[in-house]
């Protein structure tokens, strides 16, 4: 699994787990609903910018380096080695 699509499936699983829809979630992590819908979809022309992972970092309140840490975590086969 490619890093990017390790990022796009952790904020997959961070929608489905907050069951909102797909607008509220945006909303609610100042984020474009297009945006949103470009990682669900796993658009490939779609690249995420730092500035939205950071606002999904503020909004949840952790650092960016915690939210990396957290898609390693969940999918540890992207781990970067060192």
């Amino acid at each position: 699994m490619e890093y990017k699509a390790a990022i796009y499936a952790y904020i997959e699983k961070l929608w489905k787990e907050s069951k909102m829809s797909k607008r509220q979630f945006a909303l609610k992590y100042n984020i474009d609903e297009r945006t949103l819908r470009d990682i669900l979809n796993n658009n490939s022309t779609y690249q995420i910018s730092l500035p939205t992972i950071y606002r999904i970092c503020e909004v949840r309140n952790i650092m960016v380096s915690e939210f990396f840490s957290a898609v390693e975590d969940e999918f540890p086969e992207v781990k970067m080695k060192k």
